[in-house]
């Protein structure tokens, strides 16, 4: 029993639906780009790993936080399982994280290394400063770069991909801290949302979020009927989150950002 619990808790603290969601997203788009079987794999592997390392580095660095405002959803915060089991378990999804990378090649291998290290960098530093949301812009912007640089040859993704990745990105990042915003200050805490507030908050979630759907749409040329309506359905989204009230607003920004990322890997 306590194994199961002490296990359970491990995935808890991995952050599992944003690594799975990102574990994902980079295998559709390595099979958008005509990855083999093969390389696919291995860049979800990669990814997986390093959403791994990335996530338990976090819990470690705020379980201090997560204790002192009563965080019951943290496994660490609330004895589930130990800091050495989280410590162990990141060792290990950080060595895996670093073969797994390079063997995609140099390139793709050092560009996704540098990503878990923004990620790092955000748990360490960045998440306290006015530079919060610059991690995830660089993270999300170059993801599609891992994918495509495995490819042989390596190759750059275009132009609006990155810059609409890293749109998302900065989005994501205002909307997942939305919530917490009152216990992150709690513990001094001060990121770009804890300083302009959430009302504001809100709104440039909405305005980079809607600014990407425009880039992913547009940005490759002639859009299809479909990607018309994938804007459209943002369009009705973003009112609903500038206009709404309770948890519409928050919602209709999640609702976005899913948008986002089919119309990304739909037009990539």
């Amino acid at each position: 029993m306590a194994v199961a619990t002490a296990a359970t808790g491990l995935v808890r603290a991995c952050h599992p639906e944003p690594t799975a969601a990102v574990t994902a997203l980079s295998g559709l788009l390595a099979l958008r780009l005509g990855h083999d079987p093969g390389t696919l794999t291995l860049v979800m592997a990669a990814v997986f790993t390093g959403q791994l390392t990335v996530g338990w580095s976090n819990d470690l660095v705020d379980a201090g936080r997560d204790v002192a405002v009563g965080r019951t959803d943290k496994p660490l915060a609330t004895g589930r399982v130990s800091a050495r089991t989280v410590a162990v378990a990141l060792a290990v999804a950080a060595a895996a994280c670093v073969v797994l990378s390079l063997a995609l090649g140099p390139a793709a291998g050092l560009v996704h290394l540098g990503l878990v290290g923004c990620g790092v960098g955000y748990n360490l530093l960045l998440k306290r400063t006015a530079l919060s949301w610059l991690p995830y812009a660089v993270a999300f912007g170059l993801l599609p770069a891992v994918v495509s640089l495995a490819l042989d040859p390596p190759q750059w993704p275009p132009w609006w991909m990155i810059v609409a990745g890293a749109l998302l990105g900065v989005g994501a990042h205002l909307v997942n801290v939305l919530p917490d915003l009152a216990d992150d200050a709690a513990t001094g805490v001060r990121g770009l949302p804890h300083r302009i507030g959430p009302a504001r908050t809100r709104v440039v979630a909405v305005v980079v979020l809607v600014a990407a759907s425009l880039l992913v749409v547009l940005g490759p040329g002639r859009p299809p009927a479909w990607a018309w309506a994938g804007l459209a359905l943002v369009v009705v989204l973003a009112a609903v989150a500038l206009r709404g009230r309770g948890s519409a607003p928050f919602r209709a920004a999640m609702a976005i950002a899913l948008v986002d990322v089919v119309l990304l890997v739909l037009r990539s």
